[in-house]
């Protein structure tokens, strides 16, 4: 490289010399930096619950992406809970109301502060010129560098293309290369920034197809859901008929046991009677009025031995294990349950398949 810069220096006193104010102004600045967008921040500024602070469209920015599903401020749809999400400086979870992000509290001391630094910058005067400097050659310092050797690719001066080591290379003026530099480096950027709004766009489709995926599923897992409550529904139906047909048979039996049971007892309770008076009458003195006596139990006795029915259930009466239902087949089919090959990626049955046919095909087992 042969040429080196000069500069001119600072005249003492000048407004660059102290930096006292400008060094607090530009302390407090960085205070009022925004951890999303690393700005200053832009009214209306909101505060967390855990004392960081946000711009207001940053934060609303975070909730969009961390709740996709959450319906816009005034929309008629709007649910209860507004989600949450987390504090970009801390990591604390924030949890909203139905109000999103515009029922945070602003933080009001904070915007003033920012008012009076933008007032602060508005009114500064700014006296300091631009340095004022030289491309000097480094080989001919009293030399400026005017030419650009396109041999060596490099700006020289007009002493090193006559007596130095540029006199049998090409050169081109200065300005002609820079012209044309400029040009080819702003095509560049141009080439560069159609490329980025490309991938911008095509990372735009994707975090789209994201969502789409996560609405997809969140929509399958519902309606898998109602499928499996509906089945639910109709086992817990069939369950209590059959429960109830066990207990009405249940209840028909004991009926009749308790009933054998307390004609047993009655009789059981007159023969005890009838027992005690023949006791009685056995320690009777008199011939007469025991034979009297003994004549009259003797013809209960009779009439009771008579009457006297001893019926019982039938063998196995008691027994209810004819009650019996086999599940296996059932439960063999609710293991191997699937998905049904006609349903397409949206959900929707095939129309040309027929539309009697359930998401879940629980009836070819």
């Amino acid at each position: 490289m042969n040429f080196a810069l000069s500069f001119k220096p600072l005249a003492a006193g000048s407004p660059g010399s102290g930096g006292g104010s400008g060094a607090t102004m530009e302390n407090l600045e960085k205070q009022l930096i925004c951890p999303v967008c690393l700005e200053m921040f832009s009214k209306p500024v909101v505060i967390l619950p855990c004392q960081h602070n946000l711009c207001r469209k940053c934060a609303n920015d975070i909730f969009q992406l961390a709740n996709p599903m959450w319906q816009g401020r005034g929309s008629s749809s709007m649910t209860a809970s507004g989600g949450r999400f987390r504090c970009p400086s801390c990591r604390h979870d924030v949890v909203l109301d139905r109000h999103g992000v515009y029922g945070l509290q602003r933080n009001l001391l904070v915007e003033n502060i920012i008012d009076i630094c933008r007032q602060q910058e508005s009114s500064r005067v700014v006296t300091m010129k631009p340095e004022q400097q030289q491309l000097m050659c480094e080989e001919h310092e009293e030399e400026k560098i005017n030419i650009y050797c396109v041999s060596c690719q490099t700006p020289t001066c007009s002493m090193c293309k006559v007596f130095g080591q540029h006199k049998d290379c090409d050169v081109a003026p200065l300005s002609s290369v820079y012209r044309t530099q400029k040009m080819e480096l702003s095509d560049g950027i141009a080439t560069l920034v159609a490329s980025n709004d490309h991938i911008q766009a095509l990372i735009s489709q994707m975090e789209e197809m994201c969502r789409f995926i996560e609405e997809s599923g969140q929509r399958q897992k519902e309606q898998l859901a109602s499928h499996f409550d509906r089945l639910v529904a109709i086992m817990e139906e069939r369950k209590q008929e059959l429960v109830g047909l066990i207990t009405k048979h249940q209840d028909d039996e004991l009926k009749r046991v308790r009933l054998l049971i307390r004609q047993h007892s009655d009789e059981l309770e007159a023969a005890v009677m009838l027992v005690e008076s023949a006791i009685q009458s056995m320690d009777e003195p008199h011939v007469p009025l025991f034979i009297q006596g003994a004549q009259v139990i003797l013809e209960r006795m009779k009439t009771t031995a008579t009457a006297s029915n001893m019926t019982r259930p039938e063998l196995s009466y008691e027994n209810m294990s004819h009650f019996v239902i086999d599940t296996d087949a059932l439960a063999d089919m609710l293991r191997n349950m699937d998905f049904c090959s006609d349903v397409g990626d949206d959900g929707e049955e095939d129309p040309e398949e027929g539309e009697e046919e359930s998401e879940l095909d629980y009836s070819r087992y």
